[in-house]
């Protein structure tokens, strides 16, 4: 089946019309070039020293999803989406400091000694902060680009729903993923064979409070 052609739409509709969808069009494919412009624009998000710890394991092969499936408590959007993106942090991310702050440089972002300094701060400081600290550095910044993917499918037209609900230990062993990654989410991504349930939202009085909480 040939892949949908992009139309994008305005922002404020994309917020307001994305759903979480569980029933997928097992019969929608998305290239894997259109796969990668969504990446290419959820990994615009920002991130702890632009080190960008995020990674993305894509599952498109029927065969694939289907290993995946009782890892993912058999939710049948696994396989019946068009991919799953499997959403990984890279605790060791900072080691990508001195590629991120040298292609600033070439870029004409910032200055050599900028970025040598920037380098040399970057790989001391967080190789001295532990494990725990950098997974929850990982988790932080793989929400981030996680939810800007489910924004980009959307103004393609696409669906999503983000699963918390899989065994990460397995997820790991059966795909040999290094202990390097912990894993965030999956998101499934494809076309909705019924829509999402429409949700109710908490007041915003509710939710937000100014310059501090109220005694």
């Amino acid at each position: 089946m040939a892949t949908t052609s992009v139309k994008e739409k305005d922002f404020m509709t994309v917020v307001r019309e994305r759903r979480s969808v569980r029933h997928y069009d097992p019969a929608a494919k998305i290239s894997r070039e259109e796969l990668s412009d969504m990446l290419k624009e959820a990994a615009l998000a920002p991130s702890s020293s632009n080190l960008q710890p995020w990674r993305f394991l894509v599952f498109d092969d029927p065969a694939v999803k289907e290993r995946l499936l009782p890892i993912a408590n058999n939710q049948k959007q696994v396989v019946d989406a068009a991919a799953v993106i499997a959403v990984l942090g890279d605790v060791q991310g900072y080691e990508n400091a001195p590629k991120v702050y040298k292609a600033a440089v070439e870029a004409g972002y910032m200055t050599k000694e900028i970025a040598q300094n920037m380098i040399e701060r970057t790989l001391t400081g967080y190789s001295q902060i532990g494990r725990e600290k950098l997974e929850h550095i990982a988790l932080i910044d793989g929400g981030l680009v996680s939810m800007q993917l489910m924004l980009a499918a959307k103004a393609r037209g696409y669906d999503t729903v983000p699963m918390g609900g899989f065994h990460a230990d397995r997820l790991m062993q059966e795909f040999e993923i290094p202990e390097r990654y912990v894993p965030v989410m999956l998101i499934a991504v494809g076309k909705a064979a019924s829509p999402g349930h429409p949700t109710t939202r908490l007041p915003i009085e509710d939710i937000t409070f100014w310059n501090g909480f109220a005694k």
